[in-house]
């Protein structure tokens, strides 16, 4: 857990003096179980997206996948990312696409993670450098992770 703070840091502050980024909003994400098979894992996840500014929100649906140290299982939890990027406005659906970063996580019971992810539109969104997990299970993941998000159709439920 300590090497993937340390290795999300690193990479924070050198994204921070690549790009000046505002924060937007807020990417609320229930998380589906997960079973580490040691080298990969793979959680699917709900999320809904609260810009700072108007009444707009979104709703997107997508999967996280860790590659390195992955080890034990997980029933689910929450994840709330802080979302910046390089405008204050964005334009809807600019969240989809894909990230990809470092994660580290532990639960024993209660669990905790860190998380660091740049993508979406032209790799103009970041994901809040550390992101707070909630969840349950007992589990132990330190690598480099991937996010795919995508826009959900309301229209169709």
């Amino acid at each position: 857990m300590a090497v993937a703070v340390a290795a999300a840091t690193l990479f924070v502050t050198s994204s921070a003096h690549a790009q000046r980024r505002v924060d937007v909003g807020v990417l609320l994400c229930n998380m589906g179980p997960s079973i580490g098979a040691l080298v990969a894992s793979r959680q699917r996840i709900e999320c809904r997206y609260t810009p700072r500014t108007g009444n707009r929100v979104e709703h997107y649906s997508g999967t996280i996948t860790r590659f390195g140290f992955d080890l034990g299982a997980v029933v689910g939890g929450v994840m709330s990312w802080g979302v910046r990027a390089r405008t204050k406005s964005l334009g809807r659906g600019v969240l989809a696409g894909n990230y990809v970063g470092v994660s580290g996580e532990a639960s024993l019971g209660l669990g905790a993670g860190v998380n660091i992810l740049v993508g979406g539109s032209r790799r103009s969104v970041m994901l809040q450098p550390v992101s707070l997990v909630g969840q349950v299970g007992i589990n132990l993941a330190i690598g480099v992770a991937g996010l795919t998000l995508r826009l959900e159709n309301l229209s169709a439920r």
